[in-house]
């Protein structure tokens, strides 16, 4: 069960990963249209290489909040950091060995939706 205490604040995790989907889409598009479709392909998945995990560790993270819960709120931003870093690894990997991928552009999409997680909490 989860604790009411927490939806706001999942609800603004939620956003901060909209704002890095948003991100690394409209990044994907610029570098299709400039570098063709391999290259836009690649972008798009690097950026997705960091969206899906902070999602899922969004999910799982906050879910419960409050002085009552602490052990239990601790607990689940534990798991829910492990789970990310784990799904974060297998992407990289599963990309990289099933998909031709352009480094550069995967890479800097990569790094362009990681500067907008740092800076989300800007907007939100």
């Amino acid at each position: 069960m989860t604790n009411s205490l927490a939806g706001p604040y999942r609800r603004a995790a939620l956003k901060g990963v909209l704002l890095q989907g948003i991100v690394a889409t409209i990044a994907a598009v610029i570098v299709l249209v400039g570098w063709g479709v391999q290259a836009g392909v690649s972008a798009l998945a690097g950026g997705l290489v960091l969206v899906l995990p902070n999602f899922v560790f969004a999910l799982y993270a906050f879910r419960y909040m409050g002085a009552s819960r602490a052990e239990q709120a601790f607990d689940s931003l534990k798991r829910g950091n492990g789970l990310k870093f784990l799904i974060t690894l297998c992407l990289f990997a599963l990309i990289f060995k099933h998909f031709t991928v352009m480094a550069l552009p995967f890479f800097c999409c990569y790094i362009l939706v990681m500067f907008a997680q740092w800076f989300s909490p800007i907007f939100f």
